[in-house]
């Protein structure tokens, strides 16, 4: 008899969808329940490979937790805002809004073709009013909470289309759509204060070791990047000011020859104004807010120009010159710091190529240094250091440390390498921010009962000139909440990773118009027992998703510190194929082994 499988595949698909088999409903005992979710996709236009691999995972999973009793819930969503729908629109008319939704259907389709047992009742798509409300609600209350800023950033920037470029929109330093060559500028931008956080979020890495991949937790461990050291002010001669470091090294205090200031930074002009070398820096800092802001990011080559002005070690009152240099980034730390090029490889790279003096104030402990051929970067034995001579770096680094903050002149600092989140996207296919500019009450929150801050259709996209939202006037024009005079709206719309950073809470109570959902209902289902995704979103997702949750539990949401319980990363589908001979050698079964060894193996490696 002829084995009809696309028949008989169709039949029960249709009975699974009919009889809602894998629907999901809160019951009384929150120790059988069981959530398995999947990153939701990014509704391209055609499910690939990679997506069949992490959602079957997933359906292996929720199936065998249902067979062995657990209430689970595995649902189903999109990522649906972003830059690809708006490029579809500038290139071919299309409007977003079609594109995306037209490949929601095709891509769902799909989906539920391959039979996976998605909950499609708890659907959640992120470019539906119904969802980025909520975004906005969220907002709102970051707003409230001080958590939610405004601030001036550098960014990408398109003269000829008077637009702001994401990096991956700058090639080779030029315009994806133009060739122009991009500069940086500085707008005003929206931020989150997520370095408020950032103490929470590493300690908390420790609730997740031995259920996250110890490369994942790594890579956020460095990614917060907790720093103990000293903030020293170094004041400059002949200006009634002083230059602000932050150092983790204060014990090569007295081994400090130049200074080193990102060009960014505001006060190189002023450093060089008046000076010999006035024309020289700006040229310099020129050259390089020409750069994208991931080109300035990656420097192969150490450069830097002289400003004209010295600064004067507080301790030992040397006179240290002060230089613009491309390898300090503006934004990080203060923008400036003491260069000690004996225990710098950086710096000693820098004052090789600009003859300057090096000093040695650290030596090994155990063995010969050649300072001629490198920097010697770990701790050690003080010399050349006056009174701190003979110390170990250790007890040098809380003796210095002690005597700049009785002299007033510097104090003990934690510091961290993570940086506030840049939320503002100069697009139009985004959650629209909800607030409003009046003259005379300055920024003014929507309020809550006036959300969703609906995206307008009759946008026309070219590309040029920023936010499409800009030109809409019925949009842009409004009036203030609080005075009622004439305003004007934000045009900037949310990064992404916002929409993504509570979507597994959205599922626990996907269609509630009246919060983002229910607590109970998060209290039941959360936290995540398996989350299951690429290790590209090693850091920033799932760092954004467990800031947000632990601003929601400040708030008084939820009552969990950590989303997501234990953390698959797949891995990814290349043209190599594993045959299953080659798994069961891995598994250390053969084609002998029982099904019940089988999953057992299977069991042991979830539960690791």
């Amino acid at each position: 008899m002829e084995y009809r499988f696309q028949d008989i595949e169709q039949e029960y698909l249709k009975k699974w969808e009919e009889e809602k088999i894998f629907k999901s409903v809160e019951n009384n005992d929150k120790s059988t329940k069981y959530y398995v979710l999947e990153m939701f996709p990014y509704p391209s236009g055609k499910i690939h490979m990679g997506h069949v691999r992490n959602y079957a995972i997933g359906d292996v999973i929720n199936r065998y937790y249902r067979m062995t009793g657990k209430n689970t819930l595995h649902p189903m969503g999109w990522d649906a805002f972003g830059m690809p729908a708006e490029n579809a629109a500038i290139k071919s008319g299309i409007h977003p809004a079609k594109w995306t939704y037209e490949n929601i259907d095709y891509m769902k389709n799909q989906l539920k073709k391959l039979g996976f047992s998605y909950d499609w009742d708890r659907e959640v798509t992120t470019c539906n009013p119904d969802y980025y409300r909520w975004n906005q609600w969220i907002f709102l209350k970051m707003f409230e909470k001080g958590i939610a800023y405004r601030k001036s950033a550098l960014v990408n920037w398109c003269p000829h289309d008077l637009t702001v470029l994401a990096n991956e929109q700058v090639i080779d330093g030029k315009c994806w759509r133009c060739g122009t060559p991009v500069v940086q500028k500085e707008i005003p931008s929206w931020y989150l204060k997520i370095t408020d956080y950032a103490e929470r979020l590493l300690q908390d890495l420790e609730k997740l070791k031995g259920k996250w991949p110890s490369q994942v937790l790594t890579m956020q461990e460095n990614w917060i990047g907790k720093s103990i050291g000293a903030t020293i002010k170094f004041p400059i001669k002949d200006l009634d000011e002083y230059l602000e470091v932050f150092t983790t090294r204060p014990d090569t205090i007295y081994g400090v020859t130049f200074m080193a200031v990102a060009p960014e930074n505001p006060i190189v002009l002023k450093l060089a104004q008046g000076t010999p070398y006035e024309e020289e820096v700006k040229q310099f800092v020129e050259k390089i807010k020409s750069l994208s802001t991931k080109e300035r990011g990656i420097v192969e080559e150490k450069e830097g120009v002289f400003t004209g002005r010295y600064a004067i070690n507080p301790l030992t009152g040397e006179e240290v010159p002060i230089y613009a240099a491309n390898y300090i980034l503006w934004g990080y730390g203060t923008g400036a710091i003491m260069a000690v090029p004996a225990h710098d490889e950086r710096d000693f790279e820098f004052a090789k190529k600009y003859s300057i003096p090096i000093k040695v104030v650290v030596k090994p402990t155990d063995k010969e240094w050649d300072f001629e051929k490198g920097a010697y970067e770990d701790e050690g034995i003080l010399i050349n250091s006056g009174p701190f001579n003979n110390l170990n770096s250790k007890d040098a680094k809380e003796k210095i440390t002690q005597l700049l903050e009785e002299k007033g002149i510097g104090k003990k600092t934690i510091n961290y390498r993570l940086r506030d989140w840049n939320i503002s996207r100069q697009r139009y296919w985004g959650t629209p921010i909800p607030v409003v500019y009046c003259e005379d009450c300055g920024i003014v929150p929507v309020p809550e009962e006036e959300l969703p801050v609906v995206l307008p259709q009759n946008v026309e996209f070219t590309g040029i000139g920023g936010s499409p939202l800009s030109k809409v006037e019925e949009f842009v024009n409004t009036t203030c909440p609080k005075c009622g005079k004439p305003a004007k709206r934000e045009t900037d719309t949310m990064d992404t990773f916002f929409d993504s950073s509570w979507y597994f809470l959205r599922y626990c109570d996907p269609k509630n118009e009246e919060k983002p959902f229910e607590k109970s209902k998060a209290d039941y289902w959360m936290p995540v027992d398996i989350y299951i995704g690429g290790i590209e979103h090693a850091v920033l997702h799932l760092l954004y998703s467990r800031f947000f949750t632990k601003f929601l539990k400040d708030i008084g949401l939820v009552d969990i510190d950590e989303p997501f319980e234990r953390l698959l990363t797949q891995g990814m589908v290349l043209k190599k194929w594993i045959s299953i001979e080659k798994l069961l050698e891995i598994l250390g079964l053969n084609e002998e082994s029982s099904v019940e060894e089988l999953k057992s193996k299977i069991q042991e490696i979830f539960n690791r």
